[in-house]
Protein backbone atom coordinates (compact mmCIF):
# COMPACT_ATOMS: atom_id res chain seq x y z
CA UNK A 1 0.00 0.00 0.00
CA UNK A 2 1.49 3.17 -1.03
CA UNK A 3 1.23 6.80 0.61
CA UNK A 4 -1.38 7.70 -2.05
CA UNK A 5 -3.58 5.06 -0.82
CA UNK A 6 -3.46 6.30 2.65
CA UNK A 7 -4.60 9.85 1.79
CA UNK A 8 -7.63 8.83 0.13
CA UNK A 9 -8.85 7.09 2.91
CA UNK A 10 -8.02 9.70 5.07
CA UNK A 11 -9.74 12.27 2.18
CA UNK A 12 -12.67 9.68 2.71
CA UNK A 13 -13.14 9.55 6.12
CA UNK A 14 -12.61 13.33 6.72
CA UNK A 15 -15.25 13.88 3.77
CA UNK A 16 -17.75 11.29 5.73
CA UNK A 17 -16.80 12.89 9.35
CA UNK A 18 -17.92 16.83 8.59
CA UNK A 19 -21.02 15.26 6.46
CA UNK A 20 -22.20 13.71 9.35
CA UNK A 21 -21.37 16.03 11.84
CA UNK A 22 -22.75 18.93 9.44
CA UNK A 23 -26.35 16.52 9.35
CA UNK A 24 -26.37 15.90 13.08
CA UNK A 25 -26.30 19.36 14.17
CA UNK A 26 -28.18 20.86 11.53
CA UNK A 27 -31.31 18.08 12.88
CA UNK A 28 -30.30 19.38 16.49
CA UNK A 29 -30.61 23.06 15.45
CA UNK A 30 -34.17 22.54 13.85
CA UNK A 31 -35.44 20.68 16.77
CA UNK A 32 -33.75 22.19 19.60
CA UNK A 33 -33.76 25.93 18.71
CA UNK A 34 -37.17 27.91 17.54
CA UNK A 35 -36.74 31.06 15.23
CA UNK A 36 -36.67 34.26 17.65
CA UNK A 37 -39.99 35.94 15.70
CA UNK A 38 -42.47 33.97 13.87
CA UNK A 39 -42.83 32.51 10.10
CA UNK A 40 -45.79 34.17 7.86
CA UNK A 41 -46.64 32.28 4.84
CA UNK A 42 -46.52 34.33 1.71
CA UNK A 43 -48.23 31.91 -0.38
CA UNK A 44 -46.29 28.57 -0.83
CA UNK A 45 -43.17 29.89 1.31
CA UNK A 46 -42.86 30.49 4.56
CA UNK A 47 -40.73 34.00 5.61
CA UNK A 48 -39.32 34.54 9.39
CA UNK A 49 -39.61 38.30 10.69
CA UNK A 50 -39.37 39.21 14.29
CA UNK A 51 -39.61 42.95 16.06
CA UNK A 52 -38.77 44.28 19.22
CA UNK A 53 -38.93 47.78 20.85
CA UNK A 54 -41.92 50.42 21.25
CA UNK A 55 -42.38 53.61 19.42
CA UNK A 56 -44.73 55.04 16.64
CA UNK A 57 -41.87 54.82 14.31
CA UNK A 58 -40.68 51.75 13.12
CA UNK A 59 -37.29 50.81 11.88
CA UNK A 60 -37.51 48.13 8.59
CA UNK A 61 -34.27 46.70 8.28
CA UNK A 62 -33.54 45.23 4.63
CA UNK A 63 -30.13 43.77 5.07
CA UNK A 64 -27.04 43.34 2.77
CA UNK A 65 -27.02 40.35 -0.21
CA UNK A 66 -26.04 37.25 2.07
CA UNK A 67 -26.61 39.44 5.61
CA UNK A 68 -28.95 38.85 8.12
CA UNK A 69 -26.62 41.52 10.08
CA UNK A 70 -30.05 42.62 11.31
CA UNK A 71 -29.72 40.47 14.47
CA UNK A 72 -26.65 42.57 15.07
CA UNK A 73 -28.27 45.74 15.25
CA UNK A 74 -31.50 44.99 16.70
CA UNK A 75 -31.22 45.30 19.98
CA UNK A 76 -29.49 48.71 20.21
CA UNK A 77 -32.10 49.82 17.78
CA UNK A 78 -34.99 48.78 20.25
CA UNK A 79 -33.98 51.35 22.52
CA UNK A 80 -34.92 54.19 19.98
CA UNK A 81 -38.03 52.62 18.41
CA UNK A 82 -39.46 49.65 17.19
CA UNK A 83 -37.67 47.86 15.08
CA UNK A 84 -38.64 44.79 12.37
CA UNK A 85 -36.13 42.68 10.62
CA UNK A 86 -37.17 39.89 8.32
CA UNK A 87 -34.94 37.28 6.70
CA UNK A 88 -35.26 37.34 2.86
CA UNK A 89 -36.79 34.19 1.75
CA UNK A 90 -33.25 31.92 1.29
CA UNK A 91 -31.72 33.08 4.28
CA UNK A 92 -31.86 32.25 8.20
CA UNK A 93 -35.48 30.53 8.69
CA UNK A 94 -36.92 31.78 5.83
CA UNK A 95 -38.17 29.25 2.92
CA UNK A 96 -36.61 29.62 -0.54
CA UNK A 97 -38.82 31.20 -2.94
CA UNK A 98 -39.70 30.75 -6.50
CA UNK A 99 -39.89 34.18 -7.45
CA UNK A 100 -36.82 36.14 -8.94
CA UNK A 101 -34.59 37.07 -6.21
CA UNK A 102 -34.48 40.95 -7.57
CA UNK A 103 -35.85 44.11 -6.20
CA UNK A 104 -38.96 44.20 -7.50
CA UNK A 105 -39.99 40.77 -6.11
CA UNK A 106 -38.19 41.69 -2.53
CA UNK A 107 -40.18 44.68 -2.23
CA UNK A 108 -43.68 42.66 -3.00
CA UNK A 109 -42.64 40.06 0.11
CA UNK A 110 -41.62 43.17 1.81
CA UNK A 111 -45.37 44.69 1.67
CA UNK A 112 -47.12 41.83 1.53
CA UNK A 113 -45.07 40.68 4.72
CA UNK A 114 -45.77 44.17 6.93
CA UNK A 115 -49.15 43.80 6.16
CA UNK A 116 -49.70 40.29 7.42
CA UNK A 117 -48.01 41.20 10.23
CA UNK A 118 -49.63 44.01 11.11
CA UNK A 119 -46.53 46.20 11.27
CA UNK A 120 -48.28 49.81 10.73
CA UNK A 121 -46.54 52.68 9.29
CA UNK A 122 -44.17 55.21 9.18
CA UNK A 123 -41.34 52.97 7.97
CA UNK A 124 -37.96 54.59 8.49
CA UNK A 125 -36.26 51.97 5.91
CA UNK A 126 -32.62 51.17 6.34
CA UNK A 127 -30.98 49.46 3.47
CA UNK A 128 -27.51 47.84 3.81
CA UNK A 129 -25.77 47.71 0.29
CA UNK A 130 -27.87 45.82 -2.05
CA UNK A 131 -30.68 46.32 0.78
CA UNK A 132 -30.41 49.98 -0.39
CA UNK A 133 -31.72 48.85 -3.77
CA UNK A 134 -34.94 47.22 -2.08
CA UNK A 135 -35.78 50.26 0.36
CA UNK A 136 -35.25 52.61 -2.53
CA UNK A 137 -37.82 51.09 -4.52
CA UNK A 138 -40.16 50.34 -1.63
CA UNK A 139 -40.08 53.87 -0.61
CA UNK A 140 -40.99 55.12 -4.64
CA UNK A 141 -43.87 52.80 -4.67
CA UNK A 142 -45.24 53.39 -1.06
CA UNK A 143 -44.25 56.46 -0.06
CA UNK A 144 -47.08 57.75 2.29
CA UNK A 145 -45.58 54.81 3.88
CA UNK A 146 -42.25 55.84 4.57
CA UNK A 147 -41.17 58.81 6.85
CA UNK A 148 -37.10 58.44 6.38
CA UNK A 149 -34.27 56.54 5.03
CA UNK A 150 -30.74 55.04 5.69
CA UNK A 151 -28.54 53.45 3.54
CA UNK A 152 -25.29 52.20 4.12
CA UNK A 153 -22.54 52.34 1.91
CA UNK A 154 -25.44 51.85 -0.67
CA UNK A 155 -25.83 51.14 -4.49
CA UNK A 156 -26.56 53.14 -7.20
CA UNK A 157 -27.88 52.02 -10.87
CA UNK A 158 -26.12 54.94 -12.73
CA UNK A 159 -22.63 53.06 -11.75
CA UNK A 160 -23.61 49.62 -11.52
CA UNK A 161 -25.10 49.12 -15.04
CA UNK A 162 -21.48 50.34 -16.51
CA UNK A 163 -19.23 48.14 -14.97
CA UNK A 164 -15.87 48.29 -16.23
CA UNK A 165 -14.53 44.80 -17.16
CA UNK A 166 -12.38 43.98 -14.26
CA UNK A 167 -15.37 45.09 -11.93
CA UNK A 168 -17.62 42.85 -14.04
CA UNK A 169 -14.79 39.80 -13.57
CA UNK A 170 -14.57 40.48 -9.66
CA UNK A 171 -18.75 40.15 -9.12
CA UNK A 172 -18.27 36.70 -11.59
CA UNK A 173 -16.03 35.96 -9.20
CA UNK A 174 -18.20 36.09 -6.31
CA UNK A 175 -20.58 34.41 -7.89
CA UNK A 176 -18.65 31.21 -8.40
CA UNK A 177 -17.40 31.77 -5.00
CA UNK A 178 -20.94 31.26 -3.77
CA UNK A 179 -21.66 28.50 -6.01
CA UNK A 180 -18.51 26.55 -4.31
CA UNK A 181 -19.80 27.44 -0.64
CA UNK A 182 -23.09 25.91 -1.64
CA UNK A 183 -21.14 22.45 -1.83
CA UNK A 184 -19.05 23.77 1.66
CA UNK A 185 -22.50 24.33 3.43
CA UNK A 186 -23.61 21.11 1.91
CA UNK A 187 -21.21 18.97 2.95
CA UNK A 188 -20.59 21.01 6.68
CA UNK A 189 -17.51 22.57 5.91
CA UNK A 190 -18.78 25.94 6.72
CA UNK A 191 -19.89 25.46 9.39
CA UNK A 192 -16.72 23.33 10.66
CA UNK A 193 -15.16 26.77 10.00
CA UNK A 194 -17.85 28.70 11.68
CA UNK A 195 -17.48 26.54 14.73
CA UNK A 196 -13.80 27.15 15.04
CA UNK A 197 -14.29 30.55 14.45
CA UNK A 198 -12.53 31.22 11.23
CA UNK A 199 -14.99 34.51 10.46
CA UNK A 200 -14.07 35.41 14.43
CA UNK A 201 -10.28 35.63 12.75
CA UNK A 202 -11.41 37.19 9.06
CA UNK A 203 -13.40 40.05 10.75
CA UNK A 204 -12.40 40.34 14.57
CA UNK A 205 -14.66 43.23 15.29
CA UNK A 206 -16.69 40.47 15.16
CA UNK A 207 -16.25 39.60 18.69
CA UNK A 208 -17.27 42.32 20.19
CA UNK A 209 -21.31 41.43 19.41
CA UNK A 210 -23.55 39.87 21.62
CA UNK A 211 -22.61 35.53 21.22
CA UNK A 212 -26.05 34.73 20.83
CA UNK A 213 -26.49 37.01 18.08
CA UNK A 214 -24.27 35.98 16.57
CA UNK A 215 -24.75 32.59 16.30
CA UNK A 216 -27.96 33.49 14.45
CA UNK A 217 -26.69 35.20 11.89
CA UNK A 218 -23.28 32.16 11.59
CA UNK A 219 -25.65 29.65 11.51
CA UNK A 220 -27.54 30.97 8.33
CA UNK A 221 -23.93 30.83 6.62
CA UNK A 222 -23.71 26.85 7.07
CA UNK A 223 -26.81 26.33 5.52
CA UNK A 224 -26.51 25.27 1.29
CA UNK A 225 -29.96 27.63 0.49
CA UNK A 226 -28.27 30.65 2.20
CA UNK A 227 -25.33 30.43 -0.65
CA UNK A 228 -27.96 29.65 -3.18
CA UNK A 229 -30.02 32.73 -2.67
CA UNK A 230 -26.49 34.48 -2.62
CA UNK A 231 -26.09 33.34 -6.27
CA UNK A 232 -29.47 34.02 -7.74
CA UNK A 233 -29.66 37.68 -6.15
CA UNK A 234 -26.08 38.38 -7.52
CA UNK A 235 -27.41 37.18 -10.66
CA UNK A 236 -29.79 39.00 -10.74
CA UNK A 237 -28.16 42.00 -9.78
CA UNK A 238 -28.28 44.14 -13.10
CA UNK A 239 -32.11 43.38 -13.16
CA UNK A 240 -32.61 45.03 -10.16
CA UNK A 241 -30.47 47.85 -10.88
CA UNK A 242 -32.61 48.54 -13.82
CA UNK A 243 -35.58 47.62 -11.95
CA UNK A 244 -34.19 50.61 -9.16
CA UNK A 245 -34.05 53.25 -12.03
CA UNK A 246 -37.80 55.01 -11.85
CA UNK A 247 -36.68 55.18 -8.30
CA UNK A 248 -34.93 58.36 -8.62
CA UNK A 249 -36.98 60.81 -7.10
CA UNK A 250 -37.80 60.51 -3.47
CA UNK A 251 -39.31 64.20 -2.89
CA UNK A 252 -38.37 65.31 0.32
CA UNK A 253 -37.95 61.95 2.49
CA UNK A 254 -35.11 62.68 4.66
CA UNK A 255 -32.63 60.82 3.59
CA UNK A 256 -29.07 59.49 5.34
CA UNK A 257 -26.05 58.03 3.06
CA UNK A 258 -23.22 56.82 5.25
CA UNK A 259 -20.06 56.09 3.39
CA UNK A 260 -17.46 53.33 4.15
CA UNK A 261 -13.95 55.11 3.86
CA UNK A 262 -13.44 51.91 1.21
CA UNK A 263 -14.90 48.92 -0.02
CA UNK A 264 -11.70 46.50 0.62
CA UNK A 265 -9.32 47.33 3.28
CA UNK A 266 -5.86 46.90 1.27
CA UNK A 267 -4.44 43.92 1.78
CA UNK A 268 -1.72 41.32 0.21
CA UNK A 269 -4.11 38.70 -0.62
CA UNK A 270 -5.81 41.37 -2.61
CA UNK A 271 -3.07 43.15 -4.68
CA UNK A 272 -5.07 41.02 -7.97
CA UNK A 273 -8.38 43.27 -7.32
CA UNK A 274 -9.47 45.91 -9.31
CA UNK A 275 -9.42 48.11 -6.63
CA UNK A 276 -8.82 51.37 -8.29
CA UNK A 277 -11.66 51.35 -10.19
CA UNK A 278 -14.02 49.76 -7.30
CA UNK A 279 -13.23 53.08 -5.33
CA UNK A 280 -14.25 55.11 -8.52
CA UNK A 281 -17.51 53.31 -8.58
CA UNK A 282 -18.08 53.69 -5.09
CA UNK A 283 -17.55 57.77 -5.55
CA UNK A 284 -20.02 57.80 -8.24
CA UNK A 285 -22.43 55.82 -6.34
CA UNK A 286 -22.54 58.13 -3.42
CA UNK A 287 -22.98 61.28 -5.37
CA UNK A 288 -25.65 60.14 -7.04
CA UNK A 289 -27.42 58.66 -3.75
CA UNK A 290 -27.21 62.59 -2.68
CA UNK A 291 -29.66 63.25 -5.47
CA UNK A 292 -32.17 61.27 -4.31
CA UNK A 293 -33.96 63.26 -2.13
CA UNK A 294 -34.19 67.01 -1.61
CA UNK A 295 -33.73 66.34 2.00
CA UNK A 296 -30.62 64.54 1.64
CA UNK A 297 -27.12 64.15 4.21
CA UNK A 298 -23.74 62.21 4.15
CA UNK A 299 -22.28 60.79 6.83
CA UNK A 300 -18.94 59.04 6.59
CA UNK A 301 -17.92 55.85 8.27
CA UNK A 302 -13.72 56.68 8.54
CA UNK A 303 -12.61 53.01 10.34
CA UNK A 304 -15.16 50.93 8.00
CA UNK A 305 -14.66 49.38 4.71
CA UNK A 306 -18.08 48.26 2.80
CA UNK A 307 -18.61 46.18 6.43
CA UNK A 308 -20.10 49.31 8.11
CA UNK A 309 -22.60 46.75 10.22
CA UNK A 310 -19.54 45.24 11.93
CA UNK A 311 -17.08 48.11 12.03
CA UNK A 312 -19.05 51.11 12.77
CA UNK A 313 -22.40 50.18 13.98
CA UNK A 314 -23.20 52.74 16.13
CA UNK A 315 -22.92 55.36 12.85
CA UNK A 316 -25.59 53.21 11.77
CA UNK A 317 -27.41 53.68 15.25
CA UNK A 318 -26.42 57.05 15.17
CA UNK A 319 -27.87 57.87 12.42
CA UNK A 320 -31.70 56.28 12.86
CA UNK A 321 -31.82 58.13 16.07
CA UNK A 322 -30.93 61.39 14.36
CA UNK A 323 -33.97 60.78 11.91
CA UNK A 324 -36.41 59.56 14.59
CA UNK A 325 -35.44 62.75 16.86
CA UNK A 326 -35.93 63.93 14.01
CA UNK A 327 -39.29 63.54 13.06
CA UNK A 328 -40.63 63.17 16.46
Amino acid sequence: MNKQWFFDQFKLIFLFLTTTYHWLTTFWEKYQQLPPGKLIDLGGYKVHCYQKGLGDITVVFDHSLGGIEGYLLMNEIAKITKVFIYDRPGYGWSDSSPKRRSSKEIVNELNQLLEIADISPPYLLVGDSFGSYNVRLYAHNFPEKVCGIVLTDGLHEKAMLKLPLGVKLLKLLFFSGFIISIFGATLGLIRLLGNLKVFESIKPQLTKFNRRDLILVKQSFYRPKHWLTMAREIWNLEISASEVQKADNLGDIPLISIKAKTFFNPSIFRFFLPLKDVEKIRNTIHEELLKLSSNSSQTFANNSDHFVWIDEPNIIISAIEKLVNKLD
